[in-house]
């Protein structure tokens, strides 16, 4: 919930004004709620009344919803919006580090698109990734890069507070800008497709009603906290990515830490796509081996893939609004709704009933909206 895409959060809010802090407030307190009826979504009571998790996974989910037009139709469905919610934050990985490195040497005669490539040669290795173990052992230095970055942000904001002016805030917003921003924000909480295997791995499951609560709640606050500070420093002059408003001295240290990083989560979504892709051809041919070369072949293709999407549409913020209004907005309001009302409806009160198709109604509208906007936008930079 708090990870390198909160940086986009202070220029989402360039663009929607005070709307933009209730969103990330609504958005935390949806994807909350979103997250607990997926969970339910995994129970089922038996005959004396108690809940047993009759389900694994999001995929198992989906199939049982889609049991009677078709066994893996469900599957299906979430595998694809998985791939490519999982590629697309490869993709975005690969476009920060290229705007990172092109800011942090200004004098080296290089474009964005040609450090991408250099980063894309760092990450070749990947292909040869086989087990999560080696993938966390890259991740270990993530996290305190992520807090690096943010303590150095919000100490230099802290030291400007007496620039700050709440007259940069506007209460009238364009309404393509405010729903691209909408995007941003949905896809800075998305964190449902890892929700069945946290919970299905805690020591005590009752317990995550309340772990999301909390979760979401210190999520909200950090990222009105640092998305406000930033914006009220900087202005209109806010970037797509907060740290290229650093002074220089400042800049190139926040720059290599969110580099490295970038590179080194890159391997996580990578990894968990070419695995998505790789157990789906395994069902379809009925047997659990999956040839070497082929697996090899699926890596290449989409680590090139990546690359080449990185290198077309080089523009984070709209590209990362457009991921969050096609597969974060899927994945989070949509699915988790929808597959509610159908497994639980003879069990739901008037007031979940409303509030599942609520939900879905608001995810489908802001998800239509915002990919009209964000590739109309992603064209007019084109």
């Amino acid at each position: 919930l708090q990870g390198i895409f909160v940086l986009g959060l202070p220029y989402a809010l360039l663009h929607s004004g005070y709307s933009g802090l209730l969103l990330i407030i609504l958005a935390a307190g949806l994807c909350c709620y979103t997250g607990k009826i997926l969970i339910a979504c995994l129970y089922e009571e038996n005959e004396d009344g108690q809940l047993l998790r009759v389900r694994d996974t999001y995929e198992d989910i989906a199939n049982a919803c889609c049991r009677k037009l078709s066994p893996r139709l469900g599957g299906i469905v979430v595998n694809v919006t998985q791939v490519m919610e999982l590629i697309m934050t490869c993709v975005l990985y690969l476009v920060v580090s290229g705007n990172l490195l092109s800011h942090s040497f200004p004098y080296v005669p290089m474009t964005e698109k040609t450090w991408c490539v250099i980063v894309f040669v760092t990450l070749l290795p990947c292909v040869f990734i086989k087990t999560l173990k080696t993938v966390s052992k890259l991740s270990q230095l993530c996290s305190l890069a992520h807090f690096i970055t943010i303590l150095v942000v919000m100490t230099y904001c802290l030291t400007q507070i007496h620039h700050w002016s709440w007259a940069t805030f506007r209460l009238s917003i364009e309404f393509e800008d405010f729903l691209v921003s909408v995007g941003v924000i949905i896809f800075s909480y998305t964190s449902q497709i890892f929700l069945p295997a946290l919970e299905g791995n805690m020591e005590n499951p009752g317990e995550f009603r309340c772990m999301l609560n909390w979760t979401h709640f210190f999520a909200c606050v950090l990222k009105t906290t640092f998305a406000l500070a930033a914006f009220l420093t900087w202005g209109e002059e806010t970037k797509e990515v907060i740290t290229d408003n650093l002074p220089p001295f400042l800049q190139t240290l926040v720059n290599l830490c969110l580099l490295t990083k970038a590179i080194f989560s890159y391997p996580l979504p990578f990894f968990a796509a070419t695995e998505v892709v790789c157990a789906c051809v395994s069902r379809i041919n009925h047997y659990n081996y999956v040839s070497p070369l082929f697996t090899l072949g699926v890596r290449s293709s989409f680590l090139l893939l990546t690359l080449l999407m990185a290198v077309f549409i080089p523009h984070f913020a709209l590209l990362m609004g457009l991921t969050g209004s096609v597969t974060g907005a899927a994945m989070t309001f949509l699915l988790p709704s929808l597959f509610h009302l159908k497994l639980k409806w003879k069990k739901l009160s008037f007031f979940e009933t409303c509030a599942d198709i609520s939900v879905f109604i608001l995810g489908l509208l802001c998800s239509l909206a915002g990919i009209v906007c964000s590739i109309t936008g992603l064209l007019e930079v084109l």
